[in-house]
């Protein structure tokens, strides 16, 4: 890349659990950390977090309690380009963050980038004003860059003419990729009581749209044809007690281990003792899943996997190359997909470990990077 001072700002960054924030996270991770700074919410065990990471980190409440909010942003990113002598500006939330640079691309002369990746498309194009203000933004950026193809051909479904967008993947970490010992595997085996079971597992944030309610109601028949299984579910959200609550009345508490939110270097053993990746996202009201990195972490492991039709999700997984994609309305074809899977161990494997040699060959961040400089 270019060799000048970037400044990116988000309000989403670990310790957050999210897509956007490991996004974020693995970004940095592939560049050169001296040409980065990163603007960044306060949060519990953010010191600790940043103190660990080669870049410099600038971690701020952002808004005030007043309208407009982010002004409030406004003010502490201009201190940071005077500081930090920052060229160029990377934002990864359009509304409001896009706001604050189209100010400063009028006021200070420095170019800014918008990082698209699914919802803020859909909350930013919810009604005729926040299109006008969500197309405002983006006209005026240097680039647009979307996590998917799928959300480029969304963008330009509702703004016209609005002109060239970069598709840079979201990629799984390098550590995906590394075998575990099996020591290490047998302990934790040992730990969830999972030997000699079939594990599927799910990773996610428990939201809507994610298809834990057609996991949970098509359990019971997957358990009658593979009867030695757990589901293993890692992630937390707002819909949490209402699936803990179906697999109560389903009686499935044996067979379900809810592991909570999971720090983002603590998956991959969790990845390798899987059988099988399940996760059955769906379109939900204006939402789509526009992409699904947990897909590629599992493909990294080397996980076969059954995903739901919607959105991107057919970019991330290989169609009965490196997974299975359902329409989760269909029950019956889900339960096959999965029992299939579980069942024929030489199938499941071969689709693991093409979907391992795609994300080698297909998706690395350095490859997606280096599409800023074209």
């Amino acid at each position: 890349m270019n060799n000048i001072k970037k400044l990116i700002v988000t309000l989403e960054f670990p310790p957050q659990v999210g897509g956007i924030s490991s996004y974020i996270h693995n970004f940095l991770l592939h560049v050169n950390a001296d040409d980065y700074v990163l603007y960044a919410p306060l949060m519990p065990g953010a010191n600790e977090f940043d103190a660990k990471n080669p870049w410099k980190t600038y971690r701020y409440s952002p808004y005030f309690p007043f309208w407009p909010h982010w002004l409030r942003m406004f003010f502490q990113i201009l201190s940071i380009l005077k500081k930090e002598k920052i060229s160029e500006i990377h934002i990864h939330q359009v509304l409001p963050c896009g706001y604050l640079g189209w100010l400063i691309w009028k006021i200070k002369k420095i170019p800014y980038l918008i990082f698209l990746h699914g919802s803020d498309v859909a909350v930013g194009t919810r009604s005729a004003w926040k299109t006008n203000l969500f197309s405002f933004v983006l006209r005026n950026s240097r680039r647009i860059v979307a996590n998917s193809q799928f959300l480029e051909n969304r963008v330009k479904q509702r703004i016209e003419n609005i002109g060239p967008i970069t598709v840079l993947y979201p990629c799984p970490s390098n550590r995906f990729l590394e075998i575990i010992p099996e020591s290490e595997l047998g302990a934790l085996r040992d730990k969830l009581a999972v030997h000699g079971k079939k594990v599927i597992l799910t990773v996610s944030r428990m939201v809507d749209g994610k298809g834990y309610p057609h996991i949970v109601r098509l359990l019971s028949e997957v358990c009658r044809e593979v009867p030695n299984l757990v589901w293993i579910f890692i992630g937390d959200g707002p819909k949490k007690q209402s699936i803990v609550d179906l697999v109560q009345r389903h009686y499935l508490q044996n067979v379900v281990r809810f592991l909570g939110a999971l720090p983002n270097d603590e998956l991959p053993k969790y990845y390798q003792i899987a059988d099988l990746f399940v996760l059955l996202s769906h379109q939900d009201e204006e939402a789509e899943e526009s992409w699904g990195s947990v897909f590629l972490e599992a493909s990294a492991s080397g996980n076969p996997i059954v995903a739901g039709r919607v959105g991107g999700v057919e970019e991330a997984v290989d169609n009965l190359r490196s997974g299975v994609v359902v329409d989760v309305y269909q029950g019956k074809a889900v339960v096959n997909a999965i029992v299939s899977l579980l069942r024929n161990d030489k199938y499941a494997k071969e689709l693991g470990r093409w979907g391992r040699e795609r994300v080698q060959k297909e998706f690395r961040w350095e490859t997606q990077i280096a599409k800023l400089d074209e």
